[in-house]
């Protein structure tokens, strides 16, 4: 388990609020990854491994014309494959991951290419999720290193929408929560 899984299930623990993951190209990493804190059961709803693409669109939403049209590995797909599991497993925040670990390209899309995405509650804030992020990576190395880094890069998404929408008061009940660090 990671720093940033525990962070991750600490923050949303103090917020009262619920994590769903939708994963293609991690194949169940980034939820072994969370499930793997203690007391993550309180803030983790589930997960929709969704590697073909056709599963995408039947299980998570994802707009068929826009598979159709660029494949499953495109910013617009890991937007929608986050908001299909927030929605399909009625949570307040979704993840999701899609790219190309290797060995060989996929959709016109080289090794390395991967999108990862949150989306979240609207909010009013600036700078906030805004209901969604996306974010494009070019990453090298092994297929596992690939995965791997995915893995903490969605993570890495999610921690900062948190960080970004925590207010005052709540970073005062979580650091009295937790012996003031």
């Amino acid at each position: 388990m990671s720093s940033a899984a525990t962070e991750l299930v600490r923050l949303l623990t103090v917020r009262g609020q619920t994590l769903a993951v939708a994963e293609s190209l991690t194949g169940g990493l980034v939820a072994a990854e969370i499930t793997a804190v203690p007391g993550a059961s309180r803030v983790f709803r589930g997960s929709i491994t969704a590697y073909a693409t056709d599963l995408k669109h039947a299980l998570l939403g994802v707009d068929a014309a826009l598979l159709a049209q660029r494949g499953a590995v495109d910013p617009q797909v890991a937007g929608q494959m986050a908001a299909g599991v927030r929605k399909a497993l009625r949570a307040d925040w979704g993840m999701a991951t899609t790219g190309v670990a290797g060995p060989d390209p996929q959709d016109g899309q080289p090794v390395g290419t991967v999108f990862v995405a949150v989306d979240g509650p609207l909010t009013d804030r600036d700078g906030s999720a805004g209901g969604g992020k996306v974010e494009g990576l070019r990453l090298n190395g092994s297929r596992a290193e690939i995965r791997m880094e995915s893995v903490r890069s969605v993570l890495a998404v999610l921690l900062e929408q948190l960080a970004g929408e925590q207010t005052g008061n709540e970073r005062a009940q979580d650091t009295e929560r937790n012996g003031g660090f």
